[in-house]
């Protein structure tokens, strides 16, 4: 077995072997590359904008993992996990066409070129099953590993729970030093995931398999892999980095697993973030230029393939076989770089990697640009902001969902649950074309990247009653004050506050009253303490408590602060959900088939008394989507092509 030395190893190689005589050592350089979060993102193609991509794809990856090896004589490469979830490919995999026996996943026919050591799993490996994933990893030349993960045995005895995974691996390899000696060389490699997955994945993984820390992982098992006869410890946590106090059952543990004794490495995921990254460097003990995490060299490269993770250790090996780690840096390359408004590639896909995926491919295509479901009336945004709309109700139905069955069996299950979201496409600075236009009847997946453009993941807050009518004031903000004195036009929108700031909550009822001044200003500034424009809000038709507590699903850029939204700063987060809003619709419209996206109208104007003449813009055409006796008519088409309409207030 060999022992590992402690730096600073000039010291300890300055033992004589004999009398007047020095160990002889020789530096040995070693790069460890990283994939993480490819989510199925092979081909270089966004499926659901249906055209070409320069920022996505392991295919490009690819180029920049074989110039990487090419610079150095000692390579590893890993992959960190979310793998079989998160694009159409995916889905159309799993859900479509399925895999039999002896099939192959398209992600492993590219990954299976590439020569990987080991793979870590990811919390979206779970998504589709355990029998899928067992199905999936089964194609993959490369073996798995993950320490957290045990059967469920249904006992509350920790310590004959068995791993669902192989915690660890050793791997023995013949390294190139500078000199050109070769020595050997045993790597341990120790993985992790999430231990929310069996929140996330609660109705796939109850019963069968039970997830623990991640750190107290790792301090029970780094020391058995050194006695073993790990020369190095190299961590690969499915787990982000986070500048937060250390509460047990970490999502984001990365900072404190650089700081368990033994470990030499990390590389790292799961956040879809860059590191070293400017967003880290406010952190204490983290090195952005150097690429260390408390003095360990570690890497993230972000997400779909952008990027390109390495690690390259310094290490320095004793005649005697003895390994120290003397230095080390943690990087990333990217695959393309921004100028301006231009995407500019700066590698070209790898041919084999398309070869090997090209029938799934196209037929993921075929797939998207064909039915998925069905939607039982029009979608359109023409009128999103201005009364309650099929494109906010499908979006917050599927969040209401989604979130029914990720709190099973915890202890939010039972509370009241409300859903928020906002109209995405309305026109604004997108021109007079930028609308959302889809027919009653077959829904195709390109769909629903339309009705949900923005990457966000799913986030569930905790709000009082009070809190909710406040979010609700600032929401109403979208719109300008009426004055029913005035008998002259009147523009009913402020175009100077973000549409998609403009969030519709389902599950209560209320009405918004225009005659008020705006209570919050865009920067979220309370302006009008006195003033309140929603009225008549209820739960479950009665008056709301404003003492009750509610769960409500949003998007992390809200539930983060993004909009500055009163109350919502992040801190009142209770589940950071691993799946995009946009994922949550897609997998909705397939479980449902066919679905009623009609509003349910839990929110209007209050009436105005005055014939007041209130106005909006919208697409030249959308009056198309005007049925008989609607408030709102159209008068003309302004010099920027938007058509111009008018609103009638009811009594």
């Amino acid at each position: 077995m060999k022992a590992r030395l402690t730096w600073p190893t000039t010291i300890a190689l300055a033992a004589l072997s004999a009398p007047g005589q020095l160990l002889a050592e020789s530096n040995v350089q070693l790069r460890i590359l990283e994939t993480t979060d490819i989510h199925v993102q092979i081909v270089d193609y966004d499926y659901f904008q249906d055209s070409p991509s320069m920022t996505s794809g392991l295919a490009r990856t690819a180029a920049l993992i074989q110039s990487a090896r090419a610079e150095v004589s000692n390579s590893i490469l890993v992959d960190n996990g979310d793998l079989l979830q998160g694009n159409p490919l995916g889905d159309f995999i799993a859900r479509q066409r399925g895999l039999q026996t002896g099939d192959v996943h398209p992600v492993y026919k590219a990954m299976n070129q590439l020569d990987y050591t080991v793979g870590n799993v990811g919390n979206h490996e779970f998504n589709y099953g355990l029998d899928f994933l067992g199905q999936s990893i089964a194609g993959a030349n490369f073996p798995y590993i993950s320490a957290n993960v045990f059967h469920d045995d249904g006992d509350d005895d920790p310590d004959n729970d068995v791993p669902y995974f192989d915690q660890y691996l050793i791997v023995e390899r013949t390294l190139t030093a500078e000199d050109g000696s070769e020595h050997d060389i045993n790597i341990g490699f120790i993985g992790f995931v999430p231990p929310q997955i069996m929140q996330w994945d609660f109705s796939n993984l109850r019963g069968r398999i039970t997830a623990r820390d991640i750190v107290e992982t790792a301090l029970e098992l780094v020391p058995r892999m050194k006695a073993e006869g790990a020369d190095i410890v190299v961590a690969i946590p499915h787990s982000g980095l986070a500048a937060i106090d250390r509460r047990g059952m970490d999502e984001n543990a990365t900072y404190y697993l650089s700081q368990v004794p033994g470990i030499d490495a990390i590389l790292f995921g799961h956040s879809h973030r860059v590191f070293p990254g400017d967003r880290y460097a406010d952190i204490a003990g983290v090195d952005i230029t150097k690429g260390t995490i408390n003095g360990i060299p570690s890497s993230m490269p972000g997400f779909w393939g952008s990027h390109l993770g390495y690690v390259d250790l310094q290490l320095v090996v004793s005649d005697t076989g003895e390994w120290a780690v003397v230095d080390g840096i943690g990087a990333v390359r990217p695959i393309f770089k921004r100028d301006g408004q231009d995407i500019i590639p700066l590698v070209e896909p790898m041919e084999e990697i398309l070869a090997a995926v090209q029938e799934e491919h196209e037929a993921t295509i075929e797939f998207m640009r064909t039915a998925v479901g069905e939607i039982t009336v029009p979608i359109t945004t023409f009128f999103a902001l201005v009364r309650d709309d099929p494109s906010v109700q499908i979006v917050t139905n599927a969040q209401r969902r989604y979130v029914e069955r990720i709190i099973l069996g915890t202890e939010f299950e039972g509370m009241p649950l409300l859903s928020a979201s906002a109209p995405f496409k309305v026109g604004g600075r997108g021109g007079s074309g930028y609308y959302t236009d889809i027919e009653a009847g077959e829904i195709a997946l390109k769909h629903i990247a339309d009705l949900y453009i923005y990457p966000n993941t799913l986030r569930v807050v905790t709000m009082t009653g009070a809190q909710v009518r406040e979010w609700l004031e600032m929401s109403a903000a979208v719109f300008n004050r009426i004055d029913p004195h005035i008998t002259g036009e009147q523009e009913l929108i402020n175009p100077g506050f973000p549409p998609y700031n403009f969030d519709v909550i389902d599950g209560v009822s209320y009405a918004i009253d225009v005659t008020e001044p705006a209570r919050y200003d865009r920067g979220g500034n309370l302006v009008n303490a006195d003033s309140h424009r929603i009225v008549g809000l209820s739960y479950a038709g009665k008056p709301i408590d404003p003492e009750q507590v509610f769960i409500v699903a949003t998007n992390n850029y809200r539930a983060g602060g993004g909009g500055n939204f009163p109350g919502m700063d992040g801190s009142n987060i209770v589940i950071e959900a691993p799946d995009t809003n946009r994922n949550v619709l897609a997998d909705y419209v397939f479980e449902l088939r066919t679905v009623d996206p009609s509003a349910d109208g839990n929110w209007s104007f209050a009436p105005i008394s005055a014939d007041v003449n209130v106005t909006m813009i919208s697409a030249p055409n959308a009056d198309k989507a005007l049925g008989p006796g609607s408030p709102i008519e159209k008068i003309g088409v302004d010099s920027e092509g938007f058509g111009r309409y008018r609103i009638r207030f009811g009594n």
